[in-house]
């Protein structure tokens, strides 16, 4: 069974008599309700009234400007909101954040306060010998604007009007309305430590490489081999370069080895560390790795900062993220416009 509005309000009300007693006014409008209309109208009509001087063709607040948008333009707004929510039920019910009676007091008491700013330029006009500039019209204007912030703001404490608020439905607020969420500090931004400087150079590798063969040097002692007696200098199963040794009476060619037969294994060790760096030189192996760029996939929206904390970007699940920097437990990211930022929360990244 589908229950409309105003069978809800009619429930409501009905909940509410039971626990409060009835609230009498005149026809759909309660007593307080009575009065501001009364006062308001009051203050619409003296409003055609000149506000300066005892002339009649002095300026009313009507045709002065645009002062009557607030002296008389929005307290005509509250009041005829206030009679539609009594006539319409299912009408205009809150003006932005603030309901009606909400908007009402502010709406009578910034009136308030603007004719009573007439009325205080008028008394510093008249203590410099100028004369008192504001008419009757001002006077009145004030103390009836002045009825109206009574029985707007101050009516739940006066007893006749506190009537009208109490025993309320309670409704759920406008976002606006509602109590404000906790602030909570901002967390410290730390510092990474800088890494120490490193030679990037993809060369590094290669000039390390010749420091590595241990056995070139052993062909200087080969000269010290004819001075010896002949079962003393036997060579070894493993010398490579016994063959190098020759009789005293052949001294006529240097006893060294031929640059053929050691250039070509330099050559090749050195293309075997420059192939498989990670047999000699660990360190710029892995600092050559750590600066390719790739592509990363974080799980959810991260944000990326600058130097110091401040959010410059943010990257998420929905497009890959070009890291041209990978230092461990941040990542160095760059954007589509070239804007560099500093990726701290790597947990769950995808590379690409």
């Amino acid at each position: 069974m589908i229950v409309t509005d105003e069978k809800q309000d009619e429930n409501i009300d009905e909940a509410v008599s039971a626990e409060e007693p009835p609230q009498y006014g005149v026809g759909p409008f309660s007593i307080r309700e009575v009065a501001l209309i009364g006062t308001w109208i009051v203050a619409f009509v003296v409003s055609f009234f000149p506000i300066y001087g005892p002339f009649e063709s002095a300026p009313s607040v009507w045709t002065s400007g645009i002062d009557w948008v607030l002296t008389i333009g929005v307290p005509t707004v509250a009041v005829f909101l206030i009679a539609l929510r009594r006539l319409s039920p299912q009408g205009i019910r809150r003006v932005g954040s603030l309901g009606i009676d909400q908007f009402a007091s502010v709406a009578f008491s910034v009136a308030a306060v603007l004719w009573l700013s007439i009325l205080w330029n008028s008394f510093v006009q008249l203590a410099f010998g100028r004369g008192f500039l504001a008419s009757w019209v001002v006077w009145v204007e004030f103390f009836l604007m002045l009825a109206g912030v009574v029985l707007t703001v101050f009516a739940p404490l006066i007893a006749p009007f506190a009537q009208d608020f109490r025993a309320r439905p309670e409704v759920v607020a406008h976002r606006n309305a509602r109590p404000v969420r906790r602030v909570s500090p901002r967390p410290a931004y730390v510092r990474p430590e800088p890494e120490p400087e490193a030679d990037y150079t993809p060369y590094a590798a290669a000039d390390a490489a010749p420091a590595a063969p241990a056995a070139p040097p052993a062909a200087p002692d080969a000269p010290s081999a004819p001075f010896a007696d002949d079962d003393a200098a036997a060579p070894t199963a493993g010398d490579d370069f016994a063959t190098t040794v020759i009789p005293l009476d052949e001294q006529s060619v240097p006893p060294v080895a031929e640059p053929a037969q050691i250039e070509p294994e330099q050559a090749r060790e050195s293309f075997e560390h420059v192939e498989n760096p990670s047999s000699t030189v660990e360190p710029a192996a892995a600092t050559t790795s750590q600066h390719q760029a790739f592509w990363a996939l974080v799980p959810e929206d991260r944000d990326i900062v600058d130097e110091i904390g401040i959010p410059v970007f943010r990257i998420g699940p929905s497009a890959w993220a070009l890291v041209i920097e990978d230092r461990g437990e941040v990542f160095v990211v760059r954007h589509e416009d070239g804007r560099i930022g500093y990726l701290h929360d790597v947990s769950g990244v995808t590379r690409g």
